[in-house]
């Protein structure tokens, strides 16, 4: 009988490298690509789509659980069962690996076997990439933790190495500098390091013992003292944050990989790639004739070899080369391309300013929908807000401000203070400061409606929860 088959999705980091579309409560994953998926959704299905699957595990933040439910859900036509692993802070790749296999056993079995994937990469041959699989899967069956190790085709500084003798592993090296790197390359005797990987529970987690037994140990401490709820088709563990924290931050690589005397490596040519910096993403928009890659609408006049990413807005670019243009509602990035990987340093001088720019986008990713800021200045701001169908927000109280709600599309339901109301198109209803309040959407479209916010503060942590059907009070 073939043992069932866990394709285990890591969806943790920000993507620092690709700001401003990548952001802490909107990070490289969800990153949409020209033809409409976003790099998480291709994972997920990546996995998916391989046989004898039981169920897709996702380690991720607890904070993008519902934007990565809404991403799973629009892709998700065979309804594979998922399950959720939400971690309140992050602490590298071994603890949310053992937590996947801890799950995976319970589950599945000790025999059941993982597919670790990251939820940030990008593999263009599906049917090269499920070979490789089904090779890891019997060195997996075989007691061996697998690694991926991806052909290299140029002398690349950014990615870690495996030097390899067919699947024997000899060592992993750390990403090294380009003249050791072309060394590599040219010996024929180095892979790229993946970052994917492939073992039953069984092994790992015998293996766990041996090389990062504390690890191992927190991780089961915190699962125990866990929260978890199953049903129709889903399960979620939020991992308790006090145990969570006792847990030691080391990566796989470390903790399990370079200890291990059972690793093995399954050389592959699957079109890879990490998405590392907008010059791989651009890579992936085809150049015109002058070298210019365009994804939205620019015009380039004596211009060479840019690359253009616009957000509904016209870019012109006058006599430049090599130049990147990444355009986002209330962010714009301009870079040299050879600088590209130092993009990070603008997200970290963003995050130690406490600039709202580094965590969030002018539209952000609610349980119940989305809300979009329009316009803001002292004293009020402007929201555009949607409430998904059957959705509603909190019973909620805010200090500070006054709303005035406009409906524009479909109908809501409306507690102010003690009256409940039913508004249509065109209709509105004031809510002053200190009132109870709750929107929910009764309809079968989406609910659209104009938000006015006016006050002294205007801050998103103005708010007292009394009721919320998503856990948040």
């Amino acid at each position: 009988m073939k043992q069932k088959l866990i394709p285990t999705i890591l969806c943790g980091g920000t993507g620092s490298r690709l700001w401003p579309v990548s952001r802490e409560l909107h990070p490289k994953p969800f990153i949409t690509l020209s033809d409409g998926q976003s790099l998480l959704q291709k994972a997920f299905l990546r996995g998916a789509v391989l046989p004898n699957v039981a169920e897709v595990i996702t380690v991720t933040n607890r904070d993008l659980l519902f934007q990565t439910q809404d991403q799973y859900r629009s892709v998700n036509s065979a309804n594979v069962a998922a399950s959720f692993l939400l971690e309140p802070f992050g602490r590298n790749t071994a603890a949310a690996i053992a937590a996947a296999a801890l799950r995976a056993e319970a589950a599945h079995g000790e025999d059941a076997v993982l597919l670790v994937l990251a939820a940030d990469h990008l593999i263009a041959d599906q049917a090269a990439f499920a070979l490789a699989v089904e090779r890891a899967i019997a060195f997996a069956q075989g007691g061996k933790i697998v690694t991926f190790g991806i052909t290299p085709t140029a002398a690349e500084t950014g990615y870690g190495y495996i030097e390899a003798a067919g699947n024997v592993v000899l060592r992993f090296v750390e990403k090294p500098d380009l003249k050791t790197a072309e060394g590599y390359l040219a010996s024929g005797g180095f892979l790229w390091n993946s970052g994917m990987f492939c073992f039953t529970p069984k092994t790992l987690l015998q293996e766990m013992k041996v090389t990062c037994p504390d690890v191992l140990e927190t991780v089961k401490t915190c699962i125990a003292q866990s929260r978890a709820v199953e049903g129709a088709g889903t399960y979620q563990m939020e991992l308790a944050a006090e145990n969570f924290a006792q847990v030691p931050e080391i990566s796989f690589d470390y903790a399990v990989m370079e200890r291990t005397s059972k690793a093995a490596v399954v050389p592959c040519d699957i079109g890879w790639s990490d998405i590392g910096s907008w010059n791989a993403l651009g890579e992936l928009t085809l150049a015109d004739s002058d070298g210019n890659r365009v994804e939205g609408t620019a015009i380039m006049h004596d211009s060479t070899n840019c690359f253009v990413r616009a957000n509904g807005r016209m870019v012109g670019m006058v006599g430049l080369d090599n130049v990147l243009v990444i355009d986002t509602p209330d962010a714009v990035l301009v870079a040299h391309r050879d600088r590209a990987q130092d993009v990070k340093q603008i997200f970290a001088k963003l995050k130690s300013d406490g600039h709202e720019t580094h965590k969030i986008h002018l539209t952000a990713h609610r349980p119940w929908g989305t809300y979009t800021v329009l316009e803001e200045g002292d004293g009020y701001k402007m929201k555009r807000i949607e409430v998904k169908p059957g959705a509603s927000l909190s019973l909620q109280m805010h200090h500070h401000r006054s709303e005035h709600w406009i409906v524009v599309g479909g109908v809501a339901k409306v507690v102010n203070g003690e009256a409940e109301l039913l508004l249509h198109a065109n209709e509105s209803t004031y809510i002053p400061a200190g009132h109870k309040h709750r929107l929910e959407n009764p309809g079968q479209v989406d609910l659209v409606l104009i938000e006015v916010q006016t006050g002294s503060y205007l801050g998103e942590d103005d708010i007292v929860r009394f009721q919320d059907v998503y856990g948040r009070t």
